[in-house]
């Protein structure tokens, strides 16, 4: 096989697989991890079950593979806002790269916040990694935050992913969206609305 050959089977295996964990989360979010089996995914596909078991040797790996980018994305923001100096800075850098996340990953957000199966797989696939979450509270909630921060913070996180994977705000532009949940954040976390440069 030519160079270029073995490029263009790449190129074809890279939109198989990419085409497949779209199909996959789509079945997911219609039937539930539990509901949805590799011979539907194939179905929805058009392929054989074999050709599903190329890419992926099981639902948890297909799982795992959905939501892999969003969290890698997620780690990332955590680790650039730990990085920081300022308090301020620190916690506007994270609230809206969490925000820019949920807006971006809707679909996979609202399935991870009712389906139990996806966070059983997750909880696997990530179980070797520090916990990320924790990290972002505790730059959120900083080194003295008492009861009353760390319930904002949860208040927060948790309403910032119920709300922007709802169904009922489906219909809204991702900017729109972005910009309603940052401003929501922004006045639970006590932030200014605007964030202007060199905030403390």
């Amino acid at each position: 096989m030519t160079a270029e050959a073995a490029s263009a089977t790449s190129r074809g295996q890279e939109g198989t697989r990419a085409r497949l964990l779209a199909t996959a989360l789509r079945l997911f979010s219609e039937h539930g991890v539990e509901g949805t089996s590799l011979q539907m995914i194939a179905d929805a596909l058009g392929v054989t079950k074999a050709a599903v078991y190329y890419h992926f040797k099981t639902k948890d790996e297909i799982t795992e593979a959905v939501a892999e980018p969003g969290l890698r994305e997620l780690d990332q923001i955590v680790t650039e806002a730990a990085a920081m100096r300022r308090p301020g800075a620190r916690i506007d850098h994270l609230l809206a790269g969490f925000v820019d996340v949920v807006v971006r990953y809707r679909s996979l957000v609202a399935l991870v916040s009712r389906d139990p199966g996806v966070m059983r797989a997750l909880t696997r696939s990530w179980s070797g990694r520090e916990n990320f979450s924790v990290r972002m509270t505790e730059i959120l909630t900083g080194p003295d935050g008492g009861v009353s921060r760390a319930v904002a913070v949860h208040a927060a996180i948790a309403g910032i992913a119920l709300t922007g994977g709802a169904h009922d705000f489906a219909g809204i532009e991702d900017d729109k969206l972005r910009e309603s949940l940052l401003e929501v954040g922004r006045k639970l976390l006590g932030r200014p609305r605007k964030v202007r440069s060199g905030a403390a």
